[in-house]
């Protein structure tokens, strides 16, 4: 089956940019507004500089047919587990983690592009399986174990930094795939089993502000001014926000800098306390059209490469949104995970216009001749 060049960009999925743009837009107000009069002052106007490149990463993907990247997966695998170990040497030490690396003058994460990678290779092993997605013999045990080492190989390389927010977010592409390819229910109760075994000997292999955290996420109270501040703070700016929120720069907890980072893991947290409850459903309405659009185009992918692509990054972005409104309201353990294209940043932002310049990619070719 050959695939057919895309006919002109009118054939994009206009409403997916719009729809990105338009969340783009209230992240930059938002980091205007929680940075005011703060020493992070100028990320609002970097975060749109940082758009822009997005922007352009995003059509730079486009380009390429998906195909072709998934030529190169294992080339671009090995290159992104030696970047990950090459970081262990040179990498720029921030806030007690070894996960920046700094070129021509400015930092990049590089785990933020290995999701990229993740992506690519989960979609290429699943596609080139014989019998994966027919929803009968689905996969063997040996494709789950060498599939799953693949993954893992990158996620322990990225939670040795410490990361661990990032490098749980491999693991739900990892999991889209192998639900959509098809598997016996018998093996998900044995991998359940085996998680619930290994969970308690994990606790040990954490480190000591980690083990904090999931401490704290179950009774915040415990050390107020400590570990549980952050999750306590924005809870209260969350509550804080009532109905319609206090306003543009109104926010008590977020003007008077109780609530700590608010332009990056907490944005969601000042956001709800200064436009409230409506404002919160507006964005998460966003959201919500953004995977819909994202779920559209798998279902009018061309082959099943694209298909596993597309629902790859529909899976890791919809784990970064529940995962970082989780935490906010104290649903979910504190883990450094930003809120996509809301969260001030540029390796993540960058990496999610590059994800979505793969669906965009699939959509494009979407025509077979």
């Amino acid at each position: 089956m050959k695939i057919s060049r895309y006919r002109s960009y009118l054939d994009m999925d206009w409403p997916l940019v719009l729809v990105t743009l338009l969340i783009c837009v209230v992240g930059v107000m938002q980091i205007y507004s929680a940075t005011h009069g703060t020493k992070w002052h100028d990320s609002w106007w970097k975060q749109i500089v940082w758009i822009g490149v997005g922007l352009g990463l995003m059509w730079a993907v486009m380009q390429v047919d998906y195909h072709t990247l998934l030529g190169q997966v294992p080339l671009l695998y090995v290159v992104s587990v030696s970047a990950l170990l090459l970081l262990r040497l040179v990498g720029r030490m921030v806030f007690g983690s070894r996960r920046w690396i700094h070129i021509f003058g400015a930092s990049f994460q590089i785990s933020e592009f290995v999701k990229l990678v993740i992506i690519l290779l989960v979609a290429r092993y699943l596609s080139e399986m014989k019998g994966a997605g027919s929803g009968r013999d689905g996969l063997r045990p040996s494709d789950l174990w060498k599939l799953g080492g693949l993954v893992a190989l990158p996620t322990l390389l990225v939670m040795a930094q410490p990361d661990l927010g990032t490098a749980l977010t491999y693991l739900p592409v990892l999991a889209m795939g192998i639900l959509l390819a098809g598997i016996r229910w018998q093996y998900l109760a044995v991998g359940a089993l085996a998680l619930t075994l290994v969970l308690p000997a994990g606790w040990y292999g954490l480190k000591e502000y980690q083990r904090a955290r999931l401490v704290t996420f179950l009774d915040p109270e415990r050390d107020p001014r400590g570990a549980g501040y952050q999750v306590i703070q924005s809870k209260i700016a969350v509550g804080d926000g009532g109905v319609w929120g206090r306003g543009m720069k109104q926010g008590t907890q977020t003007q008077l800098r109780f609530l700590p980072v608010p332009h990056t893991d907490f944005i969601f947290s000042a956001f709800a306390e200064e436009r409230g409850f409506v404002g919160v459903v507006f964005v998460l309405g966003l959201y919500f059209l953004l995977l819909m659009q994202i779920a559209d185009n798998a279902q009018r992918a061309p082959d099943r490469a694209g298909m596993y692509l597309c629902m790859g990054v529909a899976g890791l972005l919809l784990f970064h949104v529940l995962i970082n409104v989780g935490m906010v309201v104290g649903r979910m353990p504190v883990t450094g995970i930003p809120l996509p294209l809301m969260s001030s940043g540029g390796s993540n932002l960058f990496s999610v216009f590059m994800m979505l310049g793969l669906v965009q990619n699939v959509r494009l070719r979407r025509f077979v001749r």
